[in-house]
């Protein structure tokens, strides 16, 4: 006898039937996707890329623009340069074709996450850096505000090609991490493992069958209950429904996973600090254009001390070495500052070539997206926090002014000053989900409204 007959033949002795229930409900967007009726499809996007061991400030600054040499900016009111005629700083040079999407963010602060390295989840909660995940963050409140298959996908690498998860970046909530996936390979068969053949399906076909079962039978003993008890049980079967709809409508759109599901190669397989970055990209290129998620977060050697080398890039150290002033045969601080920062900048544009590549309504999905690169430490190794550099690139289907922009707000104490917390409410404003407050005040600008979104941001 086998299993199915098995499990039926005990569900029917307990008296709870054994007629099944079809759980495939297909959404209607992706059902028009997997069709390629790509006008039918237009979504929301972001995606976070978090780099370890700060930004510095001066590699926001186009040419022609300067920042005090003795200290930092003291400015009351916004000042604003175009893009247009300026070439992009070194360190962020490959960006270049992108331009004219770009905004430079200096000024925003964030204070309240400060701490002598990684603000943690605080980078993204704004909220204290050393007291573990207090809320929710903006990538995973972003993922609730445009959910896909998968509402969140986080993805990254850390300093040991062992550590698989990173889980000092994002949270769900007070005291619920969201894991930051830091195996390439574990993080394709998760993804990917329903067209990748081999074990990987075999994998995916068990948790699809698993969950066929369990909605089925958490279905039928609701049915046998009544009163209270059936309402208490409901709360589960939506649990379990909503897991098994997942799995069909990841099902649903296969032919799409094929066609963009990076290839398992070497890229995934070999350790080597580079290998494991650019895979971790490929990655989420294909999550979001397939439709498995709307919200990518993509983390290099972010939170506590992860600092990661790269030898590939003529630097066999770890950033807390040059983080600390030291340099390398060849190479000094600033220099290494600078190719690891490029480095992490062109895999940035080579994502966004790869999203401008697909058209998507009147335009392409780079139009319909926001990518959000910052660090963990705001504007330094050992971070101030009165400011915290922010590149956005991308306006969010045109809810964004980000055309172009070199913007340097108000200083920290000033009356019209803006925070990270600032900059995270005008994204959930974009997404369509807008909030007044977000994360933990600033004490230290209590006379300092610290409420809504960023107005020169909002369209």
């Amino acid at each position: 006898m086998n299993t199915e007959t098995t499990r039926r033949e005990m569900l029917k002795l307990a008296g709870y039937g054994t007629s099944a229930t079809l759980l495939t409900p297909i959404l209607d967007q992706l059902a028009a996707h997997a069709a390629g009726d790509a006008k039918t499809v237009v979504r929301k996007r972001v995606v976070f890329v978090v780099q370890g061991n700060g930004m510095s400030p001066n590699h926001l600054l186009p040419s022609g623009v300067q920042r005090p040499k003795n200290g930092r900016p003291t400015n009351d009111k916004l000042e604003e340069v175009s893009l247009k005629d300026r070439e992009l700083h070194a360190a962020i040079e490959p960006l270049t074709p992108f331009k004219d999407r770009l905004t430079l963010v200096q000024g925003l602060s964030g204070r309240i996450a400060l701490s002598d390295h990684s603000a943690n989840h605080g980078a993204l909660g704004c909220y204290p850096a050393n007291k573990g995940p207090m809320a929710q963050t903006i990538d995973v409140a972003l993922g609730e505000a445009m959910p896909g298959i998968a509402p969140h996908v986080g993805l990254g690498i850390m300093n040991k090609p062992d550590l698989t998860m990173n889980y000092q970046i994002s949270a769900a909530g007070p005291g619920k991490t969201t894991p930051i996936q830091c195996s390439p390979e574990l993080a394709f068969k998760g993804l990917f493992g329903s067209v990748a053949g081999g074990s990987s399906r075999t994998a995916f076909d068990r948790r699809t069958n698993l969950l066929d079962f369990m909605a089925d039978d958490v279905k039928r003993s609701r049915d046998a209950l009544a009163g209270e008890e059936k309402q208490k049980f409901d709360q589960y079967l939506e649990a379990f429904e909503n897991l098994r709809d997942r799995q069909s409508k990841i099902d649903a759109i296969q032919g799409d996973l094929k066609k963009h599901a990076p290839k398992l190669d070497d890229k995934f397989q070999k350790p080597t600090e580079t290998n494991r970055l650019e895979a971790q990209f490929e990655i989420a290129a294909a999550a979001l254009i397939t439709g498995l998620t709307n919200v990518v977060t993509l983390v290099s050697g972010g939170g506590g001390q992860h600092y990661i080398s790269f030898p590939e890039l003529g630097i066999p150290v770890d950033g807390h070495h040059y983080g600390h002033g030291g340099g390398v045969p060849g190479k000094t601080y600033e220099e290494c500052f600078v190719a690891v920062r490029q480095y992490h900048t062109k895999l940035i544009a080579g994502l966004a070539k790869k999203l401008e590549s697909v058209k998507e309504g009147d335009g392409t999905m780079l139009d319909n997206t926001v990518i959000v690169y910052l660090s963990d430490s705001g504007d330094g190794h050992h971070p101030n926090l009165m400011e915290w550099p922010v590149v956005l690139l991308g306006d969010l289907g045109g809810k964004l002014k980000t055309r172009g922009r070199y913007l340097q707000f108000p200083a920290y104490g000033t009356k019209n000053h803006r925070t990270m917390a600032n900059l995270y409410l005008t994204l959930l404003h974009a997404a369509g989900k807008p909030r007044d407050k977000f994360g933990v005040a600033d004490p230290g600008l209590k006379d300092i409204d610290q409420t809504g979104p960023v107005s020169d941001l909002l369209v």
